[in-house]
């Protein structure tokens, strides 16, 4: 099983080496994305994280019923049950998992909110290419993961 890793030296663990984890899956080709993945460990002091990227062929291997173009749109937790976090649920269960992130919780969980924060993550996700493009990526944020815009 390849490593969830990016062009930095620092690697994160994968599910095989914390099989007791909950596993976050997102764009390793994404610049903006690893950027934010790899800011995680520090925030799981207790070490309940395990990464894949999304490109990793594991990740079909273990999760068969996570489409390329739903897991293209969202970052995704799968928890220790087996349970799907998408998109800003990620984020909102981190805040609840992760004991360094218990700040955030409030504002993430405030009722009624759960609407603005999805729209909010999909505005960025869908402009992530846009803003930290990608080696591979011409001028116009044309390449082969995601087409023309």
């Amino acid at each position: 099983m390849s490593t969830a890793t990016n062009n930095s030296t620092a690697r994160l663990p994968g599910p095989d080496e914390r099989t007791n984890s909950d596993v976050v899956i997102y764009d390793g080709h994404c610049r903006i994305c690893t950027a934010q993945v790899r800011k995680l460990p520090w925030w799981d002091c207790q070490k309940k994280l395990s990464y894949l990227s999304l490109h990793d062929p594991e990740v079909q291997r273990r999760y068969p019923d996570l489409t390329h173009d739903a897991l293209m749109k969202e970052m995704y937790v799968v928890d220790q049950s087996g349970n799907r976090h998408a998109g800003a649920d990620a984020i909102r269960y981190l805040t609840r998992r992760l004991r360094r992130l218990w700040w955030a919780a409030p504002a993430l969980h405030f009722p009624f909110s759960r609407p603005l924060w999805q729209r909010a993550y999909r505005w960025i996700a869908n402009r992530r290419y846009q803003y930290g493009k990608l080696d591979q990526c011409d001028e116009g944020g044309t390449c082969s993961l995601h087409g023309p815009k």
